[in-house]
């Protein structure tokens, strides 16, 4: 009976797929997004106007795999924000169906291998979740110092051009067309919503969500306060220029100092993982224990739990903000 689980959930779900795939459109959604484009089509606010042309936009890029998908996960728009801040092209939808292939690859691999139908669900379900929440973070620490790393240089360009007379809205497009890398494709997506007429502090703040970087932040408060207050723009933001380059360099002095500790924290973290594997292609029998019997199956959950923990406490105390 359990040889015959695993291969029919599959199907099940890949049967769910493709109804959720071929299946026509619902009538109440399409009723409801048909009074709500009545409403923004009689709408006399120019906001609103932007609005819902962005909307309109953005539904039609949606497929049908996203809706089911949004439907599905717990937080569908917290996901997207996490998708967008790689800066690749990837929706909801294919993350979906790659972590429901990794976790269904995995739970299959497992359970041939031998290991018990309970452990290889959870061993599926931990690889479907985890990789793809561990690659994305990764590609998103790697855009936004890439992004740091560049944005320095892009406020002085901007001074640059505020010192030749360009207006802000001006000096944004050039430094969305000179400078390459992320620094480039926000500024670009910040150009082109000021071109369909969202204001540039709202343009401003959407793209300060979305990287969440403290860098850009101060860059959209410097903006809004000299806007407020007057003053020389070129001069105050050739400061943050200034502040920013002081700010990278003293997080570089912290990662050196801690370089020591985190490579004792990875040296200690791996050993049990390095024992494991050593004993594994010594004496495989010695070590199937883990994936055979129960109460081995409980210790070591119990030991990877601690060490989690261990882990997390480490990588805290190494961890400095500035």
């Amino acid at each position: 009976m359990t040889e015959m689980m695993i291969p029919l959930l599959g199907l099940v779900l890949v049967l769910a797929m493709l109804v959720a795939a071929f299946s026509g459109p619902s009538e109440a959604k399409a009723q409801k997004r048909r009074l709500t484009a009545l409403r923004e089509r009689h709408s006399a606010s120019a906001a609103s106007a932007v609005e819902a042309q962005l909307r309109r936009i953005t539904t039609a890029r949606a497929t049908r795999m996203d809706s089911l998908a949004s439907t599905l996960i717990p937080r569908p728009a917290q996901l997207k924000k996490r998708l967008d801040m790689t800066g690749r092209s990837w929706s909801v939808g294919k993350y979906a169906l790659v972590s429901g292939g990794l976790a269904l690859g995995g739970a299959a691999l497992l359970w041939l291998e031998g290991a018990p139908l309970l452990l290889a669900l959870f061993g599926g379900l931990f690889i479907g979740l985890g990789l793809p929440h561990m690659a994305t973070g990764f590609m998103i620490n790697r855009r936004v110092n890439q992004f740091t790393s560049k944005f320095p240089d892009a406020i002085e360009l901007l001074v640059r051009g505020l010192r030749a007379g360009l207006p802000i809205s001006e000096t944004l497009s050039v430094v969305a067309s000179e400078v390459p890398g992320p620094v480039g494709e926000e500024f670009r997506s910040v150009s082109d919503k000021m071109k369909i007429g969202r204001s540039m502090d709202v343009a401003l703040q959407e793209t300060s969500e979305r990287l969440g970087t403290p860098e850009f932040q101060f860059f959209c408060i410097t903006l809004a306060i000299q806007r407020e207050t007057g003053g020389n723009l070129a001069e105050t933001l050739s400061n943050l220029a200034e502040v920013l380059r002081k700010r990278a360099q003293m997080k570089l002095k912290i990662k050196a100092m801690s370089s020591e500790s985190k490579a004792s924290a990875y040296i200690v973290g791996s050993l049990p993982f390095i024992v494991f594997t050593m004993i594994w292609f010594l004496n495989k029998d010695y070590m199937g224990g883990f994936f055979t019997d129960e109460r081995l199956m409980v210790a070591g959950i119990g030991g990877l739990v601690w060490m989690g923990i261990g882990a997390f406490i480490m990588a805290k105390m190494v961890n400095f903000e500035i």
